[in-house]
């Protein structure tokens, strides 16, 4: 699948099940906000964020929920998305949304986290470069670090149409090409009896102290 296909993909989703988890690709809300839930483990409440791949706003929800008073800066390749958010949180001042393409837009700057939820589940025919090139610009880009999930090799079984990674060989790389303050999270599960088949990287620009 191109860019192009997958931008149409979650427009005919959005045109289907409107608001909801469905349009984003989501078994159910509950799922979204387990993996929001481990994002804000790593985040201050005042830290700015950028959320790539944003879709309808969902995770800014839960920031706002959980006491989250930074700005929070959201972006999205589907134009439906942000048009529904822009409308859905014009009374958040502290909020604003944009369409880009990661791909070929370049990722805003002077904001503490870049977040990414989702965004590497799908099959393209880019997957590797589009994966190692985004989190690379990502990292740049923020002032304090990077956090992003993904399906993990690691699982069950697979289906065709996702692209999973594997989160070892992943962890490698960052650690030696991009840095050396990486934490994985793999023990969690997005519904009760679940299996953990994804996981969680946080790459920051320095150590915690512990």
């Amino acid at each position: 699948m191109s860019p192009e296909e997958l931008k149409n993909y979650y427009q005919s989703l959005f045109r289907l099940h409107g608001e909801s988890a469905a349009a984003v690709q989501h078994v159910s809300k509950d799922a979204q906000y387990v993996r929001f839930e481990i994002f804000c483990e790593f985040i201050d409440t005042s830290d700015s964020i950028i959320d790539l791949g944003c879709g309808l706003g969902d995770m800014l929800v839960y920031l706002r929920n959980h006491d989250h008073t930074g700005n929070y800066l959201g972006c999205d390749f589907v134009p439906e998305f942000i048009k529904n958010a822009q409308t859905k949180f014009e009374n958040d001042e502290s909020a604003t949304f944009q369409v880009m393409d990661i791909i070929k837009d370049e990722i805003p700057k002077e904001y503490d986290y870049i977040v990414m939820s989702g965004i590497f589940n799908n099959v393209l025919n880019c997957n590797e470069s589009f994966l190692r090139n985004t989190i690379e610009a990502a990292f740049k880009a923020a002032n304090k670090g990077v956090i992003f999930n993904a399906l993990s090799t690691f699982v069950e079984y697979q289906e065709s149409s996702l692209f999973y990674v594997n989160p070892l060989e992943t962890f490698e790389y960052i650690k030696r090409h991009i840095t050396p303050y990486v934490t994985l999270k793999h023990d969690y599960v997005t519904k009760p009896d679940g299996f953990p088949y994804e996981f969680t990287m946080v790459m920051r620009k320095e150590g915690v102290l512990v």
